[in-house]
């Protein structure tokens, strides 16, 4: 769900002339998260089908969001999150997948389409990526791991300074919400300000917030401890073992990523010959390489070393994930609430 070492672009070609809706019958145009593909993927798809992939990134799922409404780029197909894709649906702004021309989705584990009924009740709008959980990244040599099952220890004074806490509104308050025994989907006022204070006491103890740097971050060990979505954490253990990552027994976000293609799409065709695509053992496999977040695709985990497969950071145990929830949208008036307290969360001194 989040990537390091962002690098957004934008083509130029589409950026300077809003011309997705003339970019040709051969082309398909995308917007996904930053280093959410192997860029060699899209080579291999543009040349065994001749289509010509004009691909664009973003940072999280508002960006996304603001972007696409912007309206200067029709775009084929989108990646983005749970809570987002349920805000495109109820919008009216995606189309119906027609999962009889993506014959290869049926390399997807069908849990993965049940967990999402939760924001695309009939399964209808959106196909399943990656997926995941957030829990804090740890060093070993810095961190009580007794206490580390709680999210209570970022806000222990002990680790003043080292503290990494995300830079989105709706993942920070999922930390205190948690602790405060609340669902992380709550619009209760009463709730929202319990946690924003809490947030607000313990902004001293930060080190910073952030949302793709914390992986490198927690490697370089410039902070003791990160909130991290579980994909960061497993490739950051796989260059310093001095870490250690942790979902706290308070409950937590379990977050599945998915492609939908929004009603801009004027190549739908194309579209789906690349989410067919994308369900290949093969490219599943790259991308899962490059990416090294959770797939989906039951063929590609198979073939995987088992140590990979049995790696509880990357493939979250069903009893975790029995104890998360996924995140919803909002509607317009509590979207305005929870920003109004992120920005006195971050005004506070």
């Amino acid at each position: 769900m989040r990537k390091t070492c962002l690098a957004l672009f934008l083509l130029a070609a589409a950026a300077l002339c809003g011309c997705g809706r003339d970019g040709g019958e051969n082309t398909l145009t995308i917007l996904n998260y930053g280093k959410y593909i192997d860029p060699e993927a899209i080579e291999i798809f543009e040349d065994e089908t001749g289509i010509d992939v004009e691909y664009e990134e973003y940072i999280t799922p508002e960006n996304m969001y603001t972007k696409y409404r912007a309206g200067a780029i029709d775009y084929d197909l989108v990646c983005t999150s749970d809570y987002m894709v349920e805000k495109m649906i109820q919008e009216g702004e995606a189309l119906e997948i027609d999962f009889d021309a993506i014959p290869l989705s049926k390399n997807l584990d069908q849990s993965y389409f049940d967990f999402s009924k939760s924001f695309d009740p009939e399964n209808k709008y959106s196909m399943p990526y990656f997926f995941g959980t957030v829990g804090i990244l740890y060093n070993k040599k810095m961190v009580d791991e007794a206490k580390v099952r709680s999210w209570e220890i970022l806000w222990d004074e002990t680790y003043s300074g080292q503290i990494i806490m995300p830079d989105s509104v709706r993942d920070s308050f999922m930390v205190a919400l948690k602790i405060l025994g609340y669902s992380l989907n709550t619009t209760d006022d009463a709730q929202l300000e319990e946690a924003k204070e809490l947030l607000i006491r313990q902004k001293p103890l930060v080190y910073s917030y952030l949302v793709d740097e914390a992986q490198d971050e927690m490697i370089a060990e410039n902070a003791a401890m990160a909130v991290v979505y579980s994909g960061e954490a497993g490739l950051a253990l796989e260059y310093n073992d001095n870490l250690a990552f942790s979902v706290p027994e308070e409950g937590s976000n379990m977050w599945i990523d998915s492609w939908l293609i929004p009603k801009t799409a004027n190549h739908v065709e194309n579209a789906e010959k690349f989410l067919n695509f994308l369900c290949r053992e093969d490219i599943s496999m790259m991308n899962f390489d490059y990416v090294y977040y959770a797939t989906p695709n039951v063929k590609t985990k198979a073939a995987l070393d088992k140590s990979l497969q049995e790696n509880t950071t990357i493939f979250p145990p069903k009893e975790i994930l029995d104890n998360c929830e996924i995140l919803k949208s909002l509607d317009d008036a509590a979207t305005t609430n929870y920003n109004i307290l992120w920005k006195e969360v971050k005004a506070a001194d």
